[in-house]
Protein backbone atom coordinates (compact mmCIF):
# COMPACT_ATOMS: atom_id res chain seq x y z
CA UNK A 1 0.00 0.00 0.00
CA UNK A 2 1.27 3.48 -0.76
CA UNK A 3 2.53 5.68 2.32
CA UNK A 4 1.57 9.25 1.58
CA UNK A 5 3.12 10.57 3.97
CA UNK A 6 5.20 14.25 2.48
CA UNK A 7 3.81 13.61 -0.71
CA UNK A 8 1.31 16.33 -2.55
CA UNK A 9 -2.11 15.91 -4.06
CA UNK A 10 -4.77 17.95 -5.81
CA UNK A 11 -7.66 17.43 -5.01
CA UNK A 12 -10.33 19.13 -7.38
CA UNK A 13 -13.79 20.28 -5.52
CA UNK A 14 -12.26 20.22 -2.51
CA UNK A 15 -14.17 23.00 -0.71
CA UNK A 16 -17.44 20.69 -0.21
CA UNK A 17 -19.09 17.33 0.18
CA UNK A 18 -16.92 13.95 -0.97
CA UNK A 19 -14.02 16.58 -2.13
CA UNK A 20 -13.74 17.85 1.20
CA UNK A 21 -13.75 14.29 3.22
CA UNK A 22 -10.87 13.18 0.38
CA UNK A 23 -8.62 16.01 1.18
CA UNK A 24 -9.64 15.37 5.19
CA UNK A 25 -8.82 11.71 4.86
CA UNK A 26 -5.45 12.54 2.66
CA UNK A 27 -4.36 14.50 4.95
CA UNK A 28 -4.72 12.26 7.85
CA UNK A 29 -2.26 10.33 6.59
CA UNK A 30 0.33 13.22 6.38
CA UNK A 31 -0.31 14.03 2.52
CA UNK A 32 -0.13 17.24 1.81
CA UNK A 33 -3.32 18.73 -0.10
CA UNK A 34 -3.90 21.28 -2.94
CA UNK A 35 -7.44 22.22 -2.80
CA UNK A 36 -9.10 23.62 -5.51
CA UNK A 37 -12.34 25.16 -5.65
CA UNK A 38 -13.88 28.06 -7.69
CA UNK A 39 -12.50 30.51 -5.69
CA UNK A 40 -9.50 30.28 -3.09
CA UNK A 41 -11.65 31.65 -0.54
CA UNK A 42 -14.24 29.10 -0.75
CA UNK A 43 -11.24 27.01 0.13
CA UNK A 44 -9.43 29.09 3.01
CA UNK A 45 -11.96 27.06 6.10
CA UNK A 46 -10.53 23.70 4.49
CA UNK A 47 -6.71 24.85 3.85
CA UNK A 48 -6.46 25.92 7.88
CA UNK A 49 -8.22 22.94 8.89
CA UNK A 50 -5.59 20.87 7.16
CA UNK A 51 -2.73 22.73 8.43
CA UNK A 52 -3.65 21.78 12.21
CA UNK A 53 -3.47 18.08 10.94
CA UNK A 54 0.37 19.24 10.30
CA UNK A 55 0.50 18.80 6.67
CA UNK A 56 1.24 21.86 4.37
CA UNK A 57 -1.78 23.04 2.52
CA UNK A 58 -2.65 25.68 0.02
CA UNK A 59 -5.46 27.05 -2.46
CA UNK A 60 -5.90 27.39 -5.86
CA UNK A 61 -9.07 28.88 -7.98
CA UNK A 62 -10.31 27.87 -11.22
CA UNK A 63 -13.88 27.45 -12.87
CA UNK A 64 -13.98 24.50 -14.80
CA UNK A 65 -16.14 25.40 -17.25
CA UNK A 66 -13.30 27.65 -18.34
CA UNK A 67 -10.57 26.35 -20.03
CA UNK A 68 -8.26 29.17 -19.39
CA UNK A 69 -8.71 29.27 -16.00
CA UNK A 70 -7.60 25.58 -15.92
CA UNK A 71 -4.61 26.46 -17.42
CA UNK A 72 -3.88 29.36 -14.73
CA UNK A 73 -4.26 27.33 -12.13
CA UNK A 74 -2.20 24.74 -13.57
CA UNK A 75 0.33 27.64 -13.94
CA UNK A 76 0.14 28.66 -10.62
CA UNK A 77 0.71 25.21 -9.24
CA UNK A 78 4.24 25.17 -11.35
CA UNK A 79 5.06 28.68 -10.69
CA UNK A 80 5.19 27.29 -6.99
CA UNK A 81 6.98 24.68 -7.89
CA UNK A 82 4.51 21.65 -6.29
CA UNK A 83 5.48 18.22 -7.87
CA UNK A 84 1.96 16.86 -7.99
CA UNK A 85 2.02 13.44 -7.01
CA UNK A 86 -1.49 12.40 -6.33
CA UNK A 87 -4.70 13.94 -8.51
CA UNK A 88 -8.45 13.40 -7.09
CA UNK A 89 -10.34 14.49 -10.18
CA UNK A 90 -13.22 15.00 -7.62
CA UNK A 91 -15.07 17.97 -9.04
CA UNK A 92 -18.04 17.66 -11.50
CA UNK A 93 -21.63 19.29 -12.55
CA UNK A 94 -25.06 17.71 -12.70
CA UNK A 95 -26.60 20.85 -15.05
CA UNK A 96 -30.19 19.87 -14.81
CA UNK A 97 -32.87 17.02 -14.43
CA UNK A 98 -34.97 17.10 -17.67
CA UNK A 99 -37.96 15.77 -17.51
CA UNK A 100 -38.92 16.24 -20.78
CA UNK A 101 -35.97 15.23 -22.14
CA UNK A 102 -35.91 14.92 -25.94
CA UNK A 103 -35.82 18.78 -25.20
CA UNK A 104 -32.81 18.59 -24.11
CA UNK A 105 -30.59 21.63 -24.66
CA UNK A 106 -27.41 21.25 -26.33
CA UNK A 107 -25.75 23.53 -23.80
CA UNK A 108 -26.39 21.02 -21.11
CA UNK A 109 -23.76 18.87 -23.50
CA UNK A 110 -21.39 21.55 -23.57
CA UNK A 111 -21.15 22.77 -19.69
CA UNK A 112 -21.31 19.10 -19.08
CA UNK A 113 -18.77 17.89 -20.68
CA UNK A 114 -16.59 20.82 -20.18
CA UNK A 115 -16.57 20.40 -16.27
CA UNK A 116 -16.95 16.52 -16.07
CA UNK A 117 -14.77 15.59 -19.12
CA UNK A 118 -12.64 18.24 -20.53
CA UNK A 119 -11.22 19.81 -17.54
CA UNK A 120 -9.98 17.05 -15.12
CA UNK A 121 -8.69 15.58 -18.93
CA UNK A 122 -6.19 18.29 -19.19
CA UNK A 123 -5.29 18.44 -15.51
CA UNK A 124 -4.18 14.90 -16.10
CA UNK A 125 -2.16 15.54 -19.76
CA UNK A 126 -0.57 18.39 -17.82
CA UNK A 127 1.12 16.16 -14.57
CA UNK A 128 1.20 13.16 -16.53
CA UNK A 129 4.73 13.60 -18.57
CA UNK A 130 6.41 14.98 -15.32
CA UNK A 131 4.82 11.40 -13.42
CA UNK A 132 6.18 9.44 -16.05
CA UNK A 133 9.73 10.96 -15.36
CA UNK A 134 9.70 10.63 -11.84
CA UNK A 135 8.39 7.31 -12.09
CA UNK A 136 5.64 7.92 -9.61
CA UNK A 137 1.72 8.92 -9.61
CA UNK A 138 -1.81 8.70 -8.61
CA UNK A 139 -5.01 9.74 -10.41
CA UNK A 140 -8.46 8.96 -9.63
CA UNK A 141 -11.25 10.56 -11.89
CA UNK A 142 -14.61 10.36 -10.33
CA UNK A 143 -17.35 8.93 -12.59
CA UNK A 144 -20.86 8.06 -11.35
CA UNK A 145 -23.54 4.90 -12.41
CA UNK A 146 -26.37 6.93 -13.68
CA UNK A 147 -27.64 4.68 -16.50
CA UNK A 148 -30.94 4.34 -18.52
CA UNK A 149 -31.89 7.98 -17.72
CA UNK A 150 -32.24 10.32 -20.58
CA UNK A 151 -33.40 13.44 -18.33
CA UNK A 152 -29.86 13.74 -17.55
CA UNK A 153 -28.05 12.91 -20.76
CA UNK A 154 -25.54 15.92 -20.84
CA UNK A 155 -24.33 14.46 -17.30
CA UNK A 156 -23.83 10.57 -17.62
CA UNK A 157 -22.92 11.25 -21.50
CA UNK A 158 -19.77 13.74 -19.82
CA UNK A 159 -19.04 10.94 -17.23
CA UNK A 160 -19.41 7.88 -20.07
CA UNK A 161 -16.40 9.66 -22.11
CA UNK A 162 -14.48 9.95 -19.02
CA UNK A 163 -14.64 6.68 -18.48
CA UNK A 164 -13.67 5.70 -22.31
CA UNK A 165 -10.31 8.39 -22.06
CA UNK A 166 -9.41 7.00 -18.68
CA UNK A 167 -9.39 3.38 -19.58
CA UNK A 168 -7.95 3.95 -22.63
CA UNK A 169 -5.07 6.06 -21.07
CA UNK A 170 -4.52 3.46 -18.93
CA UNK A 171 -3.64 1.36 -20.93
CA UNK A 172 -0.48 3.08 -22.19
CA UNK A 173 0.44 3.28 -18.09
CA UNK A 174 -0.05 -0.31 -17.40
CA UNK A 175 2.58 -1.87 -15.46
CA UNK A 176 4.28 0.85 -14.62
CA UNK A 177 4.08 2.88 -11.21
CA UNK A 178 1.91 5.78 -12.58
CA UNK A 179 -1.66 4.79 -12.30
CA UNK A 180 -4.61 5.82 -13.51
CA UNK A 181 -8.22 5.00 -12.19
CA UNK A 182 -12.10 5.37 -11.72
CA UNK A 183 -14.34 6.20 -8.69
CA UNK A 184 -17.45 6.24 -8.15
CA UNK A 185 -18.47 7.47 -4.97
CA UNK A 186 -22.51 6.33 -5.54
CA UNK A 187 -25.62 8.42 -4.75
CA UNK A 188 -24.65 10.77 -2.18
CA UNK A 189 -26.02 13.92 -0.15
CA UNK A 190 -24.29 16.56 -2.02
CA UNK A 191 -24.37 19.41 -3.96
CA UNK A 192 -24.86 17.33 -6.57
CA UNK A 193 -26.44 14.60 -5.37
CA UNK A 194 -29.13 16.66 -3.51
CA UNK A 195 -31.10 16.03 -0.12
CA UNK A 196 -32.72 12.66 -0.79
CA UNK A 197 -30.45 10.69 -1.65
CA UNK A 198 -29.72 7.55 0.10
CA UNK A 199 -26.19 7.59 1.06
CA UNK A 200 -23.97 9.63 3.94
CA UNK A 201 -21.23 11.50 1.94
CA UNK A 202 -19.51 9.23 4.46
CA UNK A 203 -20.40 6.16 2.87
CA UNK A 204 -17.74 6.73 -0.28
CA UNK A 205 -14.62 6.62 2.01
CA UNK A 206 -12.19 4.86 1.53
CA UNK A 207 -13.61 3.45 -1.91
CA UNK A 208 -13.51 7.21 -3.61
CA UNK A 209 -9.51 7.43 -2.23
CA UNK A 210 -8.36 3.69 -2.37
CA UNK A 211 -7.11 4.62 -5.99
CA UNK A 212 -4.23 6.59 -4.62
CA UNK A 213 -3.25 3.76 -1.88
CA UNK A 214 -3.16 0.91 -4.29
CA UNK A 215 0.57 -0.23 -5.55
CA UNK A 216 -0.16 -3.14 -7.79
CA UNK A 217 0.93 -1.03 -11.20
CA UNK A 218 -2.66 -1.75 -12.46
CA UNK A 219 -4.63 1.00 -14.75
CA UNK A 220 -8.40 1.66 -15.97
CA UNK A 221 -10.47 -0.21 -12.99
CA UNK A 222 -13.24 1.35 -12.06
CA UNK A 223 -13.75 1.50 -7.96
CA UNK A 224 -17.11 1.62 -7.17
CA UNK A 225 -17.09 2.93 -3.43
CA UNK A 226 -20.32 0.93 -2.68
CA UNK A 227 -18.19 -2.21 -2.49
CA UNK A 228 -15.58 -0.90 0.34
CA UNK A 229 -18.46 0.32 2.37
CA UNK A 230 -17.67 -0.14 6.01
CA UNK A 231 -13.76 -1.25 5.42
CA UNK A 232 -10.64 -0.64 6.66
CA UNK A 233 -8.20 1.23 4.21
CA UNK A 234 -6.22 -1.48 4.31
CA UNK A 235 -8.95 -4.00 3.79
CA UNK A 236 -10.20 -1.54 0.45
CA UNK A 237 -6.48 -1.00 -0.77
CA UNK A 238 -6.30 -5.29 -0.29
CA UNK A 239 -9.31 -5.80 -2.26
CA UNK A 240 -8.77 -3.50 -5.17
CA UNK A 241 -5.85 -4.85 -5.93
CA UNK A 242 -7.39 -8.22 -6.49
CA UNK A 243 -9.34 -6.76 -9.24
CA UNK A 244 -7.91 -6.89 -12.94
CA UNK A 245 -7.91 -4.18 -15.29
CA UNK A 246 -9.59 -4.45 -18.62
CA UNK A 247 -6.84 -5.31 -20.49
Amino acid sequence: MVDVKGRWALVTGASRGIGRLVARFLAERGCNIIAQGRTKEHSQELVEELRGLGVEAYAVEAELSDEESVAKMLKEIDYIGTEVDIIMNNAGMQVAYRSEYLKTPAEDYVKSFAINTISPMMICYHFLPKMIEKGFGRIVNTTSGIALEPQQAGYSASKAALNKVTVDLGSKLQGTDVMINLTDPGWCRTDLGGPHAPNDPKSALPGVVVGAFVDDKKSGRFFNAGIFYDMTLEQAVEKAESMESPY
